[in-house]
C-alpha cells in the first residue's frame, strides 16, 4: 500500500536543491537585519568564501557522488536484514522513527569522529574555518568529507534502510542543521535540552578552548548529553580553528589540512608513526616532533580576523563575477546526460574561477593574470559548448561582452595586488559591546 512514508521518503526528490532559495532568502533577510541593526554579521570577502567552498563541494561532487554511494548500494543488495516493502503502514511509520533515529546517531558519531581523528578532520575543518558565525557558515562544506562519512551510515543498509530512504532522510537531517548557524537567535528554553539550537551549535564552532570538540550533534543534542561532548554556551564565542586559514583560497581551504598532516608524516622519525599521524587525534605530534602548543585563550575583544581590504570597485568586480560563476555552477548541477569530460571542462572552470576569486580578496599578485586567463577562458567554454547550437551567437556575443567590460574594470585596479608581506587582518569589530550585550 503507497503511504505518505512511501510518498515522502521514497521519491528521488532532491530536497536540499529546492531548499537552496529558501536559503539565500533566510541570508538575505539575516544579512539586512544585521545592517539594520548594526550587527556586523556579514563580510563579503568571508561570504562569497563560505559559497565558493559550498560550490566546490557540489561541483566536485558530481565526480564522486556514484561511488562513495555504491558501499550502501552494495550491502543493502546483498546485505539487508529487513525488507520494508513488504511493511504495513503501521510499520513504516515506526522504520521512519527508527531511521531518523538512525541517521542523527550516525550523523552524530561521524561528526564527533571527524574532529577526533586528523584525516576526517582535514576533510571537516573547511565548515569551521570561516570567522563569522552567520547562515552562509552553514553552506561552506569540504569537498572531501563525503570521503569518510559514508561508512558511518552502512550499517543503515545493513538493516534494510532502501537506499532512496536513506537519501531523503538525510537531507532533512542537512536541511535542518541550516537554520542553527546564526547569532540572531538566543537560547530557546525547553527546546535546548532534546534538539540541537544555535546556542549549541555556537558552540561547536567556537575556537574557546573549553568549546573546542563538543556539541556535535545534528538535531539532537541528546547524543551529545548521552556520550559527554554537551556543552552550554556560557562564554562569547570566538568563531573560526585554532591555526587561522588567513586565506580566501577555497582550494586552499580544502587542501591546507592534508598538507600539514603530509608534512608531519614526512618530518615523522618513526615508520610506525607515519602511519597514525593520519588517524590521531589533531593536537598530537608524531615522537621526535615539538609538541604542539594548547590552544590560547580568546574572547571577541581580542580577537583579530583575517581581512585583507580593497577598493568597492574591485569589491564590486567580484561580486558580478562570482554571480556569473554561480550559474555556470547551477548550469553544470542541472546538466543531464553529459559525459564525464564533458562535465569535466566546466566543472575545471568553476574551479578556476573561485580560486581566482579568492585571490583578487586576497590580493595575491598572481591573481591579475589568473583572472585574465580566466575571462578568456570564458570566452572558450561558451564557444565550445555551443558550437553548432541555436545558442552560439547570443552564448559568445554575452561571453565577449563580458570580456571586454571586464578587461578594463579589472586593469584599473591592478595596482591592487600587491606582496604577500602586506597588512592583511583587521581588529574584530564585535569587541567590548558583544561581551556586554552577552553578560546582559
Amino acid at each position: 500500500m503507497q503511504t505518505w512514508i512511501d510518498t515522502v521518503l521514497g521519491s528521488n526528490t532532491p530536497y536540499v536543491t529546492y531548499a537552496i532559495p529558501v536559503f539565500f532568502i533566510l541570508m538575505a533577510v539575516e544579512a539586512i537585519y544585521g545592517w539594520i541593526s548594526n550587527k556586523h554579521l556579514y563580510r563579503l570577502n568571508d561570504t562569497i568564501n563560505d559559497l565558493s567552498c559550498g560550490i566546490l563541494q557540489q561541483v566536485l561532487g558530481i565526480f564522486m557522488k556514484t561511488i562513495l554511494f555504491a558501499g550502501y548500494l552494495s550491502i543493502y543488495n546483498n546485505y539487508a536484514m529487513l525488507d520494508m516493502s513488504t511493511f504495513s503502514v503501521a510499520e513504516k511509520w515506526i522504520a521512519a522513527v527508527v531511521l531518523f533515529l538512525g541517521v542523527d546517531f550516525c550523523y552524530y558519531w561521524f561528526h564527533r569522529i571527524s574532529h577526533e581523528a586528523n584525516a576526517p578532520w582535514a576533510g571537516h575543518i573547511v565548515h569551521h574555518q570561516s570567522e563569522e558565525y552567520n547562515l552562509a557558515v552553514a553552506l561552506r562544506q569540504g569537498t572531501f568529507q563525503a570521503c569518510f562519512s559514508w561508512v558511518f551510515y552502512l550499517p543503515l543498509a545493513w538493516i534494510g534502510f532502501p537506499p532512496v530512504w536513506f537519501v531523503s532522510m538525510s537531507a532533512f537531517n542537512t536541511i535542518y542543521q541550516f537554520w542553527i548557524h546564526t547569532k540572531t537567535i538566543g537560547k530557546l528554553g525547553w527546546f535546548e535540552t532534546i534538539f540541537n539550537t544555535p546556542s549549541h551549535h555556537r558552540v561547536h564552532h567556537g575556537r574557546n578552548p573549553k568549546y573546542l570538540d563538543k556539541n556535535h550533534a545534528g538535531i539532537l543534542i541528546i547524543w551529545d548529553r548521552m556520550f559527554g561532548t554537551f556543552q552550554v554556551e556560557d562564554e562569547p564565542v570566538v568563531y573560526g580553528i585554532t591555526k587561522p586559514l588567513s586565506s580566501w583560497n577555497p582550494l586552499w581551504a580544502n587542501f591546507h589540512q592534508f598538507v600539514e598532516i603530509w608534512e608531519e608524516c614526512k618530518a615523522a622519525p618513526y615508520w610506525s608513526d607515519k602511519f597514525w599521524v593520519w588517524f590521531m587525534p589533531p593536537d598530537w605530534r608524531p615522537r621526535g616532533l615539538t609538541p604542539r602548543p594548547h590552544p590560547p585563550e580568546v574572547t571577541p575583544d581580542t580577537e583579530v580576523k583575517y581581512d585583507r581590504r580593497a577598493p568597492r570597485g574591485l569589491y564590486g568586480y567580484i561580486a558580478l563575477h562570482f554571480v556569473i560563476t554561480l550559474v555556470v555552477s547551477l548550469m553544470v548541477l542541472a546538466s543531464r546526460g553529459m559525459t564525464f569530460w564533458e562535465l569535466l571542462v566546466p566543472a575545471t572552470f568553476v574551479t578556476l574561477s573561485l580560486v581566482s576569486i579568492g585571490a583578487l580578496f586576497d590580493r595575491r599578485e598572481w591573481a591579475l593574470g589568473t583572472e585574465l586567463l580566466r575571462l578568456v577562458s570564458l570566452v572558450a567554454l561558451a564557444v565550445g559548448y555551443t558550437w553548432n547550437t541555436s545558442s552560439f551567437t547570443p552564448a559568445v556575443v554575452v561571453a565577449v561582452g563580458v570580456l571586454l567590460f571586464s578587461v578594463p574594470w579589472l586593469l584599473a585596479y591592478r595596482s591592487e595586488f600587491i606582496s604577500e608581506a602586506a597588512p592583511a587582518s583587521v581588529p574584530s569589530v564585535e569587541s567590548l559591546q558583544q561581551s556586554k550585550a552577552f553578560a546582559d
